[in-house]
C-alpha cells in the first residue's frame, strides 16, 4: 500500500508537471531588438524603416520600441534594457565621448551627415514679406544675444511686459542646454522660458504665428517637417566648443545623426548589426519623407514604405543581394 501511495505520487507530480510545460508559453525564437524612442518624428521614421527591414528582409527578428525621454533610453541602453538608437543626436549626450571610449556604447554608423538645431525666427522677422504685406520687425537681429534688444517683438501672452521664448521638448537634453543658454545671457531678466509638452505642440504655436505673420522665436531643429516647409533663420550664437556648450555658452554643433547601440548588441544580433552599418538616409531624404507624413497624415510606418518605394536604391546599399530581393519582394506587395 505505501509502495502504491508512493507509486500514485510519483506519477501525480509527473502529471502536473506535463500539464505546467504544456500550458507555459513555449519559446518562438524571435530575437526582439529594442530601439529609443524619444517622441520626434524623423527618429520614429528611421525606427520604422529599420522595423521594415529587419522583419522582412531577415528570419527571426522583431523590433519593439522603449518611448522614454532622451536621457532615460540613453541610461537603458548603457543598461541594457534598449539595444539601438536608430538616430542619435550625441553631441547633446554629455557623458557620450566617455561613454565611448569605455566601450559602454558604440559608434554603429552614421544615419545623415548633417543636422542643425538651436533658437530660430521666421525670415520675415528679420527681412519682412511683402508679398504678405509684412514689414521687418528686428531687422538686426541676428544672434541669440541679440534678443536681448527685442523681448517687445516677442511678447508673452499671459505677461506681455515680458517676451516669450519657446524652449525644447521636457526631458530633451536640449532642453536643458537651450535653459543654460537663456540663463547664461541673462534672457531671464526680459523673457518667459515656455516649455511645451511636446514637439507637436511646439510645432503648432510656431506654424499659427506664421500663418498670421506674427513674431515667433523658439527651439527647432532639422530634419523637420516644419524647418522643411517654412522659412525660418537659425539665430547665430557663439562657435561651438565642446567644454562650454552643455553650459549654453556656445551654438548647438552641427552634428551628425548617428547610429549607436550597446555593447551587447553586436553579438546579440551580428546581421542586424552589419546592416546597421550600412543604414543611413541623409538630410535632404528624411526631410521629405518629414513632409510627407505631415502632407498626407500618414503613419511612420506608411512613411516608411513609401519611402522605400520611392528610393528603393537605396535597399542595395544597406542590403546583400538574398536580403534586398526578400525586402522587395514584400515591399512590392504593400
Amino acid at each position: 500500500m505505501k509502495i502504491y501511495k508512493k507509486i500514485s505520487a510519483i506519477l501525480f507530480a509527473v502529471l502536473l508537471l506535463g500539464t505546467a510545460s504544456a500550458c507555459r508559453p513555449k519559446s518562438t525564437g524571435i530575437v526582439t531588438i529594442v530601439a529609443a524612442d524619444n517622441s520626434y518624428d524623423s527618429q520614429r521614421i528611421h525606427n520604422a524603416l529599420v522595423k521594415l527591414v529587419i522583419e522582412n528582409a531577415f528570419d527571426g527578428y522583431e523590433l519593439r520600441s522603449s518611448i522614454a525621454s532622451t536621457t532615460m533610453n540613453y541610461e537603458s541602453m548603457k543598461n541594457g534594457d534598449v539595444d539601438i538608437f536608430a538616430e542619435a543626436w550625441t553631441d547633446n549626450y554629455a557623458t557620450y565621448q566617455d561613454d565611448l571610449r569605455n566601450g559602454i556604447v558604440l559608434h554603429v554608423g552614421v544615419v545623415s551627415e548633417d543636422s542643425r538645431q538651436g533658437l530660430y525666427v521666421p525670415r520675415y522677422v528679420l527681412e519682412g514679406d511683402p508679398s504678405r504685406r509684412i514689414a521687418p520687425m528686428a531687422p538686426n537681429l541676428r544672434s541669440v544675444e541679440d534678443l536681448l534688444r527685442y523681448p517687445h517683438i516677442f511678447p508673452d501672452d499671459e505677461n506681455p511686459s515680458l517676451g516669450r521664448i519657446y524652449g525644447s521638448i521636457p526631458g530633451w537634453k536640449a532642453d536643458e542646454i537651450l535653459h543654460n543658454k537663456y540663463l547664461y545671457y541673462g534672457l531671464d531678466r526680459s523673457f518667459n522660458y515656455l516649455r511645451l509638452g511636446s514637439e507637436a505642440s511646439l510645432f503648432a504655436s510656431l506654424m499659427s504665428a506664421y500663418n498670421l505673420g506674427q513674431a515667433w522665436v523658439g527651439y527647432c531643429y532639422e530634419p523637420t517637417w516644419i524647418a522643411g516647409k517654412l522659412d525660418l533663420v537659425l539665430l547665430e550664437d557663439a562657435p561651438y566648443e565642446p567644454s562650454a556648450f552643455h553650459e549654453g555658452r556656445t551654438a548647438f554643433s552641427s552634428q551628425q545623426l548617428k547610429i549607436i547601440s550597446n555593447s551587447y548588441f553586436p553579438e546579440k544580433a551580428p546581421e542586424i548589426y552589419e546592416f546597421l552599418k550600412n543604414f543611413s538616409t541623409g538630410m535632404q531624404l528624411i526631410s521629405n519623407a518629414l513632409a510627407y507624413l505631415d502632407e498626407t497624415g500618414s503613419t511612420h510606418e506608411g512613411v516608411a514604405v513609401w519611402f522605400l518605394k520611392t528610393h528603393n536604391n537605396l535597399i542595395d546599399e544597406w542590403l546583400p543581394a538574398e536580403n534586398s530581393r526578400r525586402l522587395r519582394e514584400y515591399i512590392s506587395q504593400q
